[in-house]
């Protein structure tokens, strides 16, 4: 049986799974409520808690289980799974690579953490103009696919009234991204707009953050410079420079 559990915040969908599930509880609870809040959000939040009560799949489910990942696959922004059973836990973990969103597993006892999660803001994406065609980028926290869906309207606009502009990218409080699907947002967006960048500069602490100074010079031919974040100041003079 799959038994939805009201109350939940909205876009945030809550569901325990008890006894053998079929492809019935899918059709009749699973599904409908899904396609029900994809009908009003863009994505949803989905937590699912599989207790001790909980004794597996009928075969016909595991199809239903595909099928409906595979229908909604850029449906969900979010996904924690509460559970101690190890074969699910390690089947998941196996697995959880491939989701386009971030995936996260609790313990029984952690399930208001596993709420918790699915409610917090893990990562965000702030454009402040600072004169002219200069643009200060900062990727702050672990990025989720949504992040880059707002931050993209506003530099779409930027570089309509600008033509070309100046990157200042900081990195120093950047975390990552939450999954594939969000890397794969970001390399989509450089993409999209690499003609627009005539200078960039990439302010990190990190090693790993250097790299982002090549990846931007694969795909742009703008001009790339790295710095500290301790020299954020050389950095802003830079970039300001008409080239």
């Amino acid at each position: 049986m799959i038994t939805q559990q009201e109350g939940r915040p909205e876009g945030t969908l809550e569901f325990h799974f008890t006894g053998k599930i079929t492809s019935e509880d899918y059709k009749n609870t699973l599904v409908p409520a899904i396609e029900d809040a994809l009908a009003e959000h863009e994505r949803v939040k989905l937590l699912c808690v599989m207790g001790d009560e909980f004794e597996g799949y009928a075969f016909e489910a595991v199809w239903a289980d595909t099928k409906l990942g595979l229908d909604h696959w850029k449906g969900f922004d979010r996904i924690a799974v509460v559970t101690e059973i190890p074969w699910l836990r390690g089947a998941i973990k196996a697995i959880s690579f491939m989701f386009p969103c971030p995936v996260m597993m609790f313990d029984l006892n952690e399930l208001n953490d596993a709420r918790r999660w699915l409610s917090e803001s893990l990562g965000s994406i702030h454009l402040d103009p600072l004169g002219g065609p200069v643009l200060h980028v900062s990727l702050i926290g672990k990025l989720e696919p949504s992040a880059y869906e707002h931050a993209e309207e506003d530099l779409t606009r930027f570089i309509a009234e600008h033509g070309k502009i100046r990157l200042l990218v900081d990195l120093s409080e950047f975390d990552g991204w939450e999954s594939l699907s969000a890397l794969g947002q970001h390399v989509s967006l450089l993409r999209e707009h690499r003609h627009a960048p005539e200078k960039v500069a990439v302010v990190g602490n990190e090693a790993w953050q250097r790299l982002a100074q090549r990846i931007f010079g694969r795909f742009t031919k703008a001009e790339v410079r790295f710095f500290p974040t301790s020299d954020l100041t050389s950095a802003e003079d830079w970039v300001a420079q008409s080239t």
